[in-house]
């Protein structure tokens, strides 16, 4: 009897020692509120996506550091603010002098894998993952909207990592709800990538930053059926793992990379701009259907996150910091805020802004608005903001809101618990004061703590003159580093 216990201890602890799978589910473009775990007012929109959540540990207070992919995305797989990874922009960068995730995943012995999102994952092609599940074992390459496939690539890269005998780490990154959204005529036909359902103009909710319009509601439809279309992808995957027999031994993380493509929300710092979906399933580990409601944490904490998972070695300089204690259900103090920043667009366009966001309020400095300098953000394409621009001509309040979305100005102040679709600017509210010069003082200090160049212009941000100054010279600077930037090379990772 002695013998056979200890031999049942000897296999549990020889279970205990396997390495714990890793595998990051983002999507493209999806707005926390679009997911029915974390509040969407569409019933439907994401089953596959809101049973993960019951398994899982869900964060009611993630955030993303920027409404744009490139640069937010290099935040997760660096843990360095985007003004110390240096890709602020869409644009590789020669040399960043920081080790990305696969350097040290792969050094804590893990096969690693991406599909989608490869050059947007990476400061500089070529870059060193273990396998690019974008082409599939057939060798035809996977199309971006077809869910099926989501579920070969995950079945693919977890065959590869047993191959090699590692433990994988696998960042599979959905495209949709990321435009083009599904749609009934694709081209000369119809699109054939069809979500499991199609939502339709009279039944989609109006986000409380739009205004109720036809012509945004078939626009609003085509999103949300886009995202059921990104939930299908996501089953494909899911069933994958289950179908490997690792789920057991796998940590998934699940997020957005930003909000919606749409005015007011994606290339913005806003509350819809950067609220993430962030759930952690770890068998054994988070419990299942659990919120975190009293911590903050920010995509910058995803790198020291996973190393501290897997027993990691972090690298010397990292400006996010673990939540695996809160993964294990304690707590952390010093979680009251996270930080945000944006730098430019696709364009190049510098439109640098700084923000801080507690539980309750939002505050974004904005030194490019002088009233006249038109912001370049990727939304002024969309069907809503070609209709907000038609509509503003003739009535106040819309002329009001493009304003706005035009040239903001510099200094808001937003109460997010009342108001999170950030409609009214309390900058200059005197009740709000206390809380304005608080935010003030904390977005300084972490300024400090980061070396952000902003500081200065920051810290002299009463002077017009000034700020205008710092603007110019960063877009001198951008349109250098545009004509100077290295080309793309083709990644040469095995397929």
């Amino acid at each position: 009897m002695k013998r056979i216990l200890f031999i049942l201890s000897c296999f549990s602890l020889s279970l205990q020692a396997a390495p714990v799978n890793v595998l990051l589910i983002t999507v493209d473009d999806m707005s926390a509120d679009s997911v029915g775990a974390f509040g969407c007012k569409l019933p439907g929109t994401t089953p596959n996506i809101d049973r993960l959540a019951k398994q899982s540990l869900s964060f009611a207070y993630a955030h993303m550091t920027v409404g744009n992919c490139m640069p937010g995305r290099n935040v997760l797989f660096s843990g360095l603010i985007s003004h110390n990874n240096k890709v602020e922009g869409f644009y590789q960068v020669k040399n960043p002098g920081w080790p990305h995730m696969v350097d040290l995943m792969k050094q804590a012995g893990y096969f690693t894998g991406i599909r989608g999102k490869v050059t947007h994952s990476a400061p500089y092609q070529p870059y060193a993952w273990d396998i690019i599940l974008d082409t599939l074992p057939d060798g035809s390459s996977a199309h971006l909207k077809d869910a099926r496939s989501y579920g070969i690539s995950t079945t693919h890269g977890i065959a590869k990592a047993k191959a090699a005998g590692k433990p994988f780490c696998l960042s599979v990154n959905v495209s949709d709800p990321h435009k083009p959204f599904w749609s009934v005529v694709k081209g000369a036909g119809r699109d054939p990538h069809v979500p499991s359902r199609i939502f339709t103009a009279d039944e989609v909710p109006i986000p409380g930053f739009f205004f109720d319009d036809p012509q945004v509601r078939e626009e609003l439809a085509l999103y949300y059926s886009s995202v059921r279309r990104a939930d299908d992808c996501v089953g494909e995957i899911l069933q994958a793992l289950e179908a490997s027999g690792q789920a057991d031994n796998t940590v998934v993380m699940f997020l957005s990379d930003h909000g919606m493509p749409l005015p007011f929300a994606k290339t913005q710092l806003y509350h819809h701009s950067t609220h993430t979906p962030w759930m952690v399933r770890w068998p054994g580990v988070t419990r299942a259907g659990a919120t975190d409601r009293d911590h903050m944490i920010s995509a910058v904490d995803l790198l020291p996150t996973l190393l501290d998972i897997v027993d990691g070695k972090p690298p010397a300089r990292l400006d996010g910091r673990s939540f695996l204690p809160l993964i294990r259900g304690k707590t952390q103090t010093g979680r009251e805020h996270v930080f945000k920043e944006y730098n430019e667009n696709s364009g190049a366009s510098r439109d640098p802004m700084r923000a801080v966001q507690t539980k309750r309020h939002l505050y974004i400095f904005n030194p490019w608005s002088n009233g006249e300098r038109v912001f370049a953000t990727a939304t002024t394409g969309t069907v809503t903001y070609r209709r907000l621009a038609a509509l503003a001509k003739r009535d106040e309040r819309l002329a009001k809101r493009l304003a706005l979305y035009k040239h903001r100005v510099p200094e808001e102040l937003y109460d997010v618990a009342a108001d999170p679709d950030c409609l009214h600017n309390l900058i200059a509210e005197p009740k709000h004061r206390a809380a304005l010069s608080g935010l003030r003082s904390a977005l300084e200090g972490w300024m400090k703590r980061t070396n952000d160049p902003m500081l200065a212009v920051f810290q002299k941000r009463d002077d017009a003159s000034h700020r205008e100054a710092y603007v110019q010279k960063v877009e001198k600077e951008a349109l250098e580093r545009r004509k100077n930037r290295p080309r793309n090379k083709r990644n040469k990772a095995k397929k």
